[in-house]
């Protein structure tokens, strides 16, 4: 039983009604081994003082926690899947499990599991996860949090002692549980369930509960301007969330309007990449054969999955404010992104126009160069400050080339940021930059499906906490 003064159950989503969700129960597992313990989360929600066998209970076998859902919820939502409407969405394999507040600004958070068992809209699956799919989550959390981007947490990773089979792996493979932290689980496919459905009440309704517990900048007297305020909100924060994964090279790989939480929280990690170099049609999803998903279409997708929201939303706003709402998100979107590439750069702004002439002259250079992406941003910590660094790098040749001169002209307007941290040893002592790319996924994995050695998992985890801490990531607005 969780007995920390700062645990804060709650059972808000229930509020909504039961159109919202269906009451289901957890799989029965044959085993139970603790793989993932978030141990900087379960401080921040009060669950520190679980032990490992009480964690089990709750996050394997289930057992409610106090105070929060006596019986777990699976969340019903349709969705846009690569721009096809699909009505048979829902939790297939997981479920709200739980919600509770962070004991450092209070807010609503929901525990969702991944691989919990069937439910009424598991499509014929199994409902479970691979323990290979529950390490890929974790160590995508992990780095992209260590990155600065307002992502879910991996909260606890249990296998399960099952054996799956799968068409995209050797099988049978082993299978495991996820418990996933996230700032809600409310999706622009939960507002499409009821649009389709012409339930107006409905998407009024849960346009007041997201603006009473998780936009509350949107809150207003008027129903309709709290509709727009809600869009307006929800577009900002999308477009933040895309501009942070343009800033750390990464490609969610299929950004369906059920996988776009309305509170701009990245979250679901199935076929994620990190790209090696800045190639805009680099993808993900071996099956987008279009590049709908594509590195550089990352904005454009979530703006479309946003028009869909806006859709929506037409019986509870005048259509001319929600299509000047859409306005919103270009300059949101290119406001975030100088922000968090001087931001990785560890550079202090030198004003917008400044800014923007050294973000423009960096991805010229790294799209003509095809320099690494991860070894450029570390190789120039601190802009000129870091030109030492540089010149020790594998890279160094591409920076005495004419294609990098831009790029130096424009870090002399930056001076270090106050936080850049360059004599911490991540900078100052190591030889290469914390990375994630496939092969290294791969590399880790592989000795855990051979002879259940974790080693390189718990050295890679260690690896992007230190990345974190010479970042700053870890004193970031979650």
């Amino acid at each position: 039983m969780p007995n920390s003064d700062a645990y804060r159950p709650a059972t808000r989503h229930a509020d909504l009604g039961e159109e919202f969700y269906d009451i289901v129960a957890a799989a029965q597992f044959p085993a139970h081994v603790l793989r993932w313990r978030n141990r900087r989360w379960d401080a921040r929600v009060g669950l520190d003082t679980l032990t490992d066998a009480e964690w089990i209970e709750h996050f394997g076998r289930f057992r409610p926690l106090p105070g929060s859902f006596p019986e777990p919820l699976a969340l019903r939502y349709h969705g846009h899947q690569f721009r096809s409407y699909n009505p048979d969405l829902g939790d297939g394999r997981g479920f709200l499990f739980a919600q509770l507040h962070d004991v450092r600004d209070g807010r609503l958070l929901d525990l969702g599991t991944k691989g919990s068992g069937r439910t009424p809209y598991h499509r014929g699956a199994d409902g479970r996860l691979t323990l290979k799919g529950g390490v890929r989550e974790v160590l995508a959390t992990e780095m992209l949090e260590a990155q600065g981007v307002y992502t879910s947490k991996s909260f606890s990773l249990v296998e399960t002692g099952e054996a799956l089979a799968r068409n995209d792996e050797p099988s049978p493979t082993r299978a495991s549980v996820l418990v996933r932290l996230s700032h809600s689980h409310i999706r622009i496919g939960t507002f499409q369930r009821f649009a389709f459905h012409k339930d107006h009440d409905a998407i009024a309704r849960l346009v007041a509960h997201c603006c009473a517990h998780y936009i509350h900048e949107a809150q207003r007297d008027d129903a309709g301007d709290r509709t727009v305020a809600f869009f307006e909100a929800v577009i900002r924060r999308v477009a933040r969330m895309g501009a942070q994964w343009m800033a750390a090279g990464f490609v969610h790989g299929v950004l369906n309007t059920d996988n776009t939480n309305v509170t701009g929280e990245s979250f679901d990690y199935g076929p994620w990449r990190w790209a090696p170099t800045y190639k805009p049609d680099f993808t993900a999803a071996y099956f987008d054969y279009g590049g709908l998903y594509a590195l550089a279409r990352q904005p454009e997708a979530l703006l479309w999955n946003l028009a869909r929201l806006g859709g929506c939303l037409l019986p509870l706003a005048e259509e001319a404010k929600l299509q000047a709402a859409m306005e919103l998100f270009e300059p949101a979107f290119h406001t975030e992104f100088r922000r968090m590439v001087c931001w990785r750069l560890g550079l202090a702004s030198a004003g917008e126009a400044a800014d923007a002439a050294t973000v423009q002259a960096l991805y010229q250079f790294l799209h003509d160069s095809q320099a690494p992406l991860d070894r450029v941003f570390f190789d120039w910590r601190g802009g000129l400050a870091g030109a030492a660094r540089a010149a020790r790098s594998p890279a160094a040749a591409l920076y005495a080339g004419e294609h990098f001169a831009p790029v130096r002209a424009a870090l002399e307007a930056h001076a270090p940021a106050p936080d850049a941290n360059l004599d911490h040893p991540y900078f100052a002592a190591r030889d290469a930059p914390c990375s994630m790319l496939i092969d290294e996924v791969e590399a880790i994995w592989a000795p855990i499906a051979e002879a259940d050695d974790w080693s390189r998992f718990h050295a890679k985890i260690a690896d992007i906490a230190q990345m974190a801490e010479a970042m700053g990531s870890a004193t970031l607005p979650p």
